[in-house]
């Protein structure tokens, strides 16, 4: 990102507006701070592509992980599913 002067936007506009590219933007400060941000307007992106270009938004991947063919842990008995909800309801 460059930094120009407010002085130099106001002497050297061509070429400040030069420098201004869609990857690189501009930064105009005033007495050495920071004020405005001069960037390329892109008419031809999506409002996904700006935010994914300002890392904002992260596209779903093209190649997901596969589901698992059974579900993991263990296996409860009825007897055992009955005695959980006992304890957790305070019937013991």
């Amino acid at each position: 990102m460059r930094t120009v002067s407010k002085r130099q936007l106001n002497q050297q506009t061509a070429a400040v507006l030069d420098q201004v590219s869609d990857t690189d933007d501009v930064v105009v400060t005033e007495r050495g701070k920071p004020r405005w941000r001069i960037s390329a307007v892109t008419v031809h992106g999506s409002t996904l592509a700006r935010l994914e270009r300002e890392g904002r938004y992260t596209p779903a991947s093209s190649d997901p992980a596969p589901w698992p063919d059974q579900t993991g842990g263990r296996k409860y008995t009825d007897a055992e599913v009955e005695a959980l909800l006992d304890e957790m309801r305070g019937d013991h």
